[in-house]
């Protein structure tokens, strides 16, 4: 079994030096965009030292949740969730050090 997983990666891999396949294009584009959602966000708390009306509960588990799935692109070695994620997390956890911070 452990071999023909292995011939698959490794048939996959040849694909993939052939270029970007469909679903590298789709996941890359909706990374960027979901990453670039929380640039206002952070832009706005960052402004205005207001964070009332933000919840804590859900930037906290968001923060978790989102440091599982760099966690994840690490292990499968995938550039476009590590990336993405990456980004992420220092947006989220900015916005979250906020909140603890003011309140």
């Amino acid at each position: 079994m452990r071999t023909l997983f292995r011939q698959g990666c490794r048939a996959g891999h040849a694909t993939r030096k052939q270029g970007m396949l469909a679903s590298d294009w789709t996941g890359s584009i909706a990374a960027a965009l979901t990453t670039l959602a929380f640039v206002p966000q952070v832009w706005q708390v960052l402004r205005t030292r207001h964070t009332h009306d933000i919840s804590l509960g859900m930037y906290a588990t968001f923060t978790c949740g989102v440091a599982m799935w760099l966690a994840y692109g690490i292990l499968l070695i995938s550039w476009p969730i590590i990336i993405a994620n990456g980004i992420t997390l220092l947006l989220a956890g900015t916005v979250l050090v906020m909140k603890i911070r003011l309140g």
